[in-house]
């Protein structure tokens, strides 16, 4: 199963007047990430409101030179291509690109998307479910998040996603390599726990030892 854990950045909250500034993708297949990632900062073609640029801190002349979303669509729409999708409040995600594959007379983004929004409000209800909190939840490292960003945060929803759907084993340690793309997997040695027995458990093992007239250990 291959599946692209992706996030934006946009100019505000309405895909009908704002925009695309920031599309962050991270790839997972069968639930383990491949090193495989799509990132892409987008000229808006308008000025960024100060309450977004409070957000995530992308600013106009950052963006002056960055391509369209006319020019990344197609390598975007590739990189998608036949995986599903997980995003965090995924209808937002999912209506800001919509929008914008629109503006181009593309059709919308078909198959499958995950909303872990979703996913963790039917797992834990009642409980906060936004990514700082389900991060906060996981005890996944958020001391990078200091702004949103659109890979960092698909990189940390990914780490998410997989906690909410069985959870990660903490005793493996993934890593890919550069020169080869393998995905390497390194279990890690577990330290022995010490466990001195209470007085109250030598106690107990004394008295059971005088009960035994003859113990097979001793013959």
């Amino acid at each position: 199963m291959r599946e692209i854990v992706l996030d934006t950045e946009t100019t505000g909250l309405d895909p009908a007047s704002d925009r695309v500034v920031e599309i962050g993708c991270v790839e997972l297949i069968n639930s383990i990430p491949t090193g495989r990632e799509f990132h892409k900062y987008v000229n808006p073609q308008k000025m960024m409101p100060y309450a977004a640029q409070a957000v995530h801190g992308i600013t106009d002349e950052f963006l002056r030179d960055k391509p369209l979303f006319a020019e990344v669509a197609e390598e975007l729409l590739t990189f998608l291509d036949g995986a599903r999708v997980v995003a965090h409040n995924a209808d937002f995600d999912m209506g800001f690109l919509n929008s914008e594959l629109a503006r181009l007379d593309h059709p919308p983004l078909a198959g499958d998307v995950i909303d872990t929004v979703r996913l963790a409000r039917r797992r834990y209800p009642g409980a906060p479910a936004s990514l700082d909190a389900l991060l906060d939840r996981f005890a996944i490292d958020r001391t990078a998040r200091a702004k949103h960003g659109a890979l960092l945060d698909a990189q940390l929803l990914a780490e998410v996603y997989l906690e909410l759907i069985g959870g990660r084993q903490p005793d493996l340690a993934l890593a890919v390599s550069e020169t080869t793309g393998v995905l390497l997997v390194r279990r890690e040695p577990r330290a022995a726990r010490p466990h001195a027995a209470s007085p109250e458990e030598l106690a107990a093992h004394a008295a059971f030892l005088a009960k035994i007239k003859e113990p097979i250990w001793l013959s």
